[in-house]
């Protein structure tokens, strides 16, 4: 099994620098950062379903189910406000600037001094929270494959982290459009396929499975009870917000829609995805119940998993040791395709947020070849952080990833938000702009010790992802603080 993998992983590793050759000919920067604005929105909003499910949907979302069941789907009811949001709110006005990274329009309202400090706090998040989704993935290849061959996990991970560097280093965005075609393909073909080799091995009908899911309980949709992370309001809310900060104000996702030939391509390209991801959540749902009802109906023990936190693990679980060869290659497929979409994405963007936020490329130098050659060193750069925070997270993992991804947002996402609301809906001009980057650290710093307390203060009540929304408006409040009125971005 181990060399069969090993031939498959190879085989999809050669497949992704076909799409690399076919795409980054004749590329240049405009095509890295850009695409040149010519990809077609149906094209990217296909594709970008695998960039945001990535390793952590895969197996996340399955694996909660045996915690909270179905009432997930109450964030992905709020997936659909937020890109509702994001297509009539947020596109226009980048089609309107004109930008290359949605930071500088930070920078056209508030100064440079905003501008670098949202750039910063994305990359802070993208590379911790990309890092995390791609660790999940070698975590389980390391587990169930790579570990019986002798190789060690900085191996596992150097390798793919050189290959994701390859491929995206001359074609960037362009690229990342299209392979991420490809990978979305496989990690839905891995999903569907999955759950038809689970329901043929139990042998029994929809409906009587349908029937043991909702006898055990999997299939709650909604937690009524205010006091619980999980509680629907709070859910339908925080994923509405969750969408805005982690693909609206997000370089990486937003980066692939500005690559639409206009506006009406970028938001059709969003309001189709969003419903396509819909679909995709409902059915990785679907899948982790009727994990759960194949472990019981098989004798399968998963208790000691569920109790030690790490419910990531049922889906590769029964995956590789109960539903046989076949299962096991699909769910390789699935994972590896969906390692790849995490982080090819995430080096491209974050490599251009770093041109256009940070060291602002075109002023340093006006020559092509140089800035060529500052753009690959930054990418290799940060293909290097994001090797060592995979490598430094792997002595650390005892928790659903999904959880500790949106936590992480919660807290670096928020500044973001706040600062983006106040460049959009107020007519105020910063006064002290040296004070915006310690506003965009009190706040976080403040939502820690509220969520840390929040029990004792709040009469039992626990913070979930709605933190996300607090930073953020505390952030708004610390900057209509040190601002005075004046026009509006217009």
């Amino acid at each position: 099994m181990g060399t069969l993998i090993l031939i498959l992983f190879a085989t999809y590793t050669v497949l992704l620098f076909v799409v690399m050759w076919a795409t980054a000919r004749k590329a240049d920067n405009a095509t890295y950062f850009t695409g040149n604005r010519r990809s077609p929105w149906f094209v990217v909003a296909y594709g970008m379903i695998g960039a945001s499910l990535s390793g952590v949907t895969f197996m996340s979302v399955p694996g909660d189910v045996a915690n909270i069941h179905f009432t997930y789907f109450g964030i992905v009811i709020g997936y659909i406000l937020g890109y509702i949001a994001i297509a009539y709110i947020l596109l226009p006005i980048y089609y309107k600037l004109n930008v290359t990274s949605v930071y500088e329009v930070l920078e056209q309202r508030m100064g440079e001094s905003a501008h670098k400090t949202g750039s910063i706090f994305f990359i802070l998040s993208r590379l911790l929270g990309s890092a995390l989704r791609m660790y999940l993935v070698i975590f389980v290849l390391q587990t169930f494959v790579f570990d019986g061959l002798g190789i060690p996990v900085w191996l596992t991970a150097t390798g793919m982290v050189i290959i994701i560097l390859l491929y995206t280093m001359r074609g960037g965005i362009k690229t990342v459009v299209w392979t991420d075609t490809l990978q979305t393909t496989f990690m839905l073909t891995a999903l569907v396929l999955t759950i038809v080799i689970i329901v043929r091995q139990l042998g029994m009908p929809l409906t009587d499975i349908w029937g043991q899911m909702k006898s055990a309980g999997h299939t709650q949709l909604f937690e009524t009870d205010w006091h619980e992370k999980n509680f629907f309001l709070k859910q339908i809310v925080s994923g509405m917000f969750i969408t805005i900060v982690m693909t609206g104000l997000d370089q990486d996702m937003m980066q692939k829609n500005l690559t639409c030939k206009s506006l009406p391509d970028a938001r059709r390209n969003m309001l189709t995805f969003s419903g396509i991801l819909v679909v995709a959540n409902a059915l990785f749902l679907f899948l982790g119940a009727l994990l759960l009802v194949y472990a019981q109906n098989k004798g399968i023990d998963l208790s000691q998993i569920i109790t030690d936190h790490k419910t990531d693990r049922i889906y590769p679980e029964i995956a590789f040791n109960h539903l046989g060869g076949i299962t096991a290659v699909v769910f390789i497929i699935g994972l590896i395709s969906a390692g790849y979409s995490s982080a090819d994405g995430t080096l491209t963007a974050l490599t251009t947020s770093v041109c256009y936020d940070i060291i602002h490329l075109e002023k340093i130098t006006p020559d092509l070849r140089r800035q060529t050659l500052i753009r690959r060193c930054i990418h290799v750069g940060i293909a290097i952080l994001f090797l060592l925070t995979i490598i430094i997270f792997s002595n650390y993992h005892n928790d659903s990833l999904i959880s500790i991804i949106f936590n992480v947002a919660s807290y670096t996402y928020g500044p973001i938000l706040g600062m983006f609301v106040f460049s959009i809906y107020t007519r105020r001009r910063i006064r002290f702009p040296a004070l915006v980057p310690a506003i965009a650290i009190l706040s976080p710093t403040l939502c820690f010790f509220l969520n840390r307390y929040s029990e004792q203060l709040f009469w039992g009540y626990k913070f979930g992802f709605e933190l996300l929304i607090i930073n953020g408006l505390l952030t708004l409040l610390g900057l209509l603080a040190i601002s005075r009125r004046e026009h509006a971005l217009e």
